[in-house]
C-alpha cells in the first residue's frame, strides 16, 4: 500500500468529500413516506398471517379437546 503524507490525505479526502451528491428535501421526503407505507403494509400482512394461524390452532385445538 502506497503511503501519502498527510497533506496529500487531506487533498484525497476533500476531492473524495466533493463527489459526495446529498439528496434533496423532496428525495428525502418521498423515500421516508415509502419506507413508512412499506412498513405498514409488512405490519398487515403479518397481523393477518398471524391471525390465521391462530384461528387454525385455535380450531385444530378445539377439536382435539
Amino acid at each position: 500500500m502506497a503511503k501519502t503524507n498527510p497533506l496529500q490525505f487531506i487533498q484525497q479526502v476533500r476531492a473524495e468529500a466533493s463527489k459526495i451528491v446529498w439528496p434533496t428535501r423532496r428525495e428525502v421526503v418521498l423515500t421516508t413516506v415509502m419506507v413508512f407505507v412499506m412498513a405498514a403494509i409488512t405490519a398487515f400482512f403479518f397481523s393477518m398471517v398471524d391471525l390465521i394461524i391462530k384461528s387454525g390452532l385455535q380450531a385444530v385445538l378445539g377439536m382435539a379437546g
